[in-house]
């Protein structure tokens, strides 16, 4: 079918608004998703220290300064291998 998907995984404290979910960790793991090449999953480096010993591995890709949230700083990212 030719779709080409990418994902990204973050974890942190979100906010219920009525039936949606908000908060900064909801925006963090929207731009990680989509700094996710095509066929590729990114993860921040909360997740990748929450799961280290599970034998997921992992591959660093740099710091970035994600779109729409400069005022948080950058954030190392990594693709899941």
């Amino acid at each position: 079918m030719g779709i080409e998907l990418r994902a990204g995984l973050h974890t942190g404290e979100c906010e219920l608004l009525g039936e949606k979910v908000a908060g900064i960790a909801v925006h963090v793991g929207a731009r990680v998703a989509s700094a996710a090449a095509p066929n590729g999953v990114l993860v921040s480096s909360t997740v990748r220290d929450l799961v280290s010993g599970s034998g997921i591995a992992f591959e660093g890709r740099g710091e970035r300064e994600l779109r729409e949230l400069k005022g948080i700083g950058a954030r190392q990212l990594f693709a899941v291998v």
